[in-house]
């Protein structure tokens, strides 16, 4: 729907969403009409560099044909059912994920959250009913982010952040260890713990990967102790890190992993994958969703993991990430660049994140900011080193302006 059709003005579209709508984001100050490739396009035709991919989810980029393709077909031959037939999207893209990554069963979501929610309710009764009524603890990471609905939220380690002010109590549950400190992680195990569930690439703590030690010790630890290992590979899955799933890179297999995002291709869908033995847990009754599976969400998603698999994206990933943050490095005032594939973050040494963002959206490139000091960068696995030279010298004036503000705001203060 282009806004010409309507007959508002783009200031009428906006004063409809301010009245109407419950807003949480700061908006970016134009409308979305229309993407392609590595661009979104505003309501006059202006292209802006998409380095926010659409969270992370436009992976195959920005409007694929071939996913494009699909949400056309199924809807010529059925939009929704419930979950009591059988429909073809469903059935081969289980078959497609489970085959590709090596798990034994899946459930679908809606969401990156949902999912999360799946594998927690997985794990808990498959620590109660295998274990006894008390074994529901898990540990997850300090600066972890699982989602925004109940389960999800209190597995997220930070009890200070905004998403978690005015919602507490948390469920009760879990306890918070110190991402890539495996002695804090094991202190933190008691004997109802059930499981260790982390993030193998920190998004929205700041860009911080794990250490192949700290993977690999995880690993052991839930071995040792009847422990489930379970990742949240909501950002991290289908490419995004330079393998196709984050921890088939790290060669450490989970007992559950979770996944969303850029395998929709642009729709909404999640999924909880698992082992045999834990997928047992969740039987008739115990779990369920109206939408889960949804005919014309699965037929997206088995285009859309096509496409990152058929086209080698996740090497492209590795590639151009790799490419990307040697650019980064030259940016002023870099205290750290860091990140696995092409989910990076920049740290500068002032806090100068937020207004690095706005200032690149003014030159048309779109990034996000991680707090006062880091921008991530989630581009769509698309991107070439003409991409990323572009980005990167838009970045430079960008940095340079907000450092220049950054500096004036200091001397007046102190004058």
């Amino acid at each position: 729907m282009k806004l010409k059709d309507t007959g508002l003005s783009a200031e009428e579209l906006k004063a409809i969403v301010d009245k109407y709508m419950v807003e949480t984001y700061s908006r970016f100050d134009f409308i979305a009409e229309r993407a392609e490739g590595m661009y979104l396009y505003d309501e006059k035709g202006v292209a802006y560099l998409d380095f926010y991919g659409g969270v992370a989810v436009n992976s195959a980029g920005n409007r694929n044909p071939k996913v494009v393709e699909a949400v056309k077909d199924q809807t010529d031959d059925i939009m929704h059912t419930f979950n009591y037939p059988y429909t073809v999207p469903q059935a081969l893209l289980a078959k497609k994920i489970c085959d590709t990554i090596g798990m034994d069963k899946i459930f679908f979501q809606n969401s990156g959250t949902e999912a999360n929610e799946c594998m927690i309710k997985m794990a808990r009764k498959y620590g109660v009913e295998t274990y006894g009524p008390e074994h529901y603890h898990i540990v997850t990471a300090k600066n972890g982010f699982h989602g925004r609905t109940y389960g999800a939220l209190s597995a997220t380690g930070q009890p200070d952040n905004a998403c978690q002010e005015g919602f507490k109590p948390m469920l009760p549950g879990f306890s918070y260890a110190e991402f890539n400190n495996l002695e804090d992680f094991k202190s933190k195990v008691t004997d109802n713990t059930i499981a260790i569930m982390i993030e193998p690439v920190q998004g929205e703590g700041g860009v911080h990967p794990a250490t192949q030690e700290f993977m690999e010790g995880l690993r052991k630890l839930c071995d040792e102790r009847g422990m489930l290992l379970l990742l949240d590979e909501v950002q991290t899955g289908w490419g995004r890190t330079g393998s196709v799933m984050a921890y088939m890179g790290y060669g450490v297999k989970p007992d559950c992993v979770t996944m969303a995002k850029a395998m929709g291709g642009g729709m909404p869908i999640g999924a909880c994958c698992a082992t045999e033995k834990v997928a047992k847990a969740l039987n008739s009754g115990s779990h369920g969703s109206t939408y889960g599976g949804h005919p014309v969400a699965c037929a997206a998603s088995l285009a859309s993991i096509t496409e990152i698999l058929d086209n080698h994206l996740s090497e492209n990933a590795e590639e151009m990430g790799a490419y990307l943050r040697e650019r980064l490095a030259e940016l002023p005032h870099i205290k750290e660049v860091r990140g696995r594939g092409l989910l990076t973050g920049c740290e500068y040494d002032i806090p100068i994140a937020l207004e690095v963002k706005w200032a690149c959206f003014r030159r048309h490139l779109l990034i996000t900011a991680i707090g006062d000091s880091t921008n991530r960068l989630i581009p769509p696995l698309t991107l070439s080193k003409e991409h990323v030279d572009q980005a990167v010298e838009t970045m430079k004036d960008a940095v340079a302006e907000a450092a220049m503000k950054y500096e004036e705001e200091n001397m007046r203060k102190s004058a």
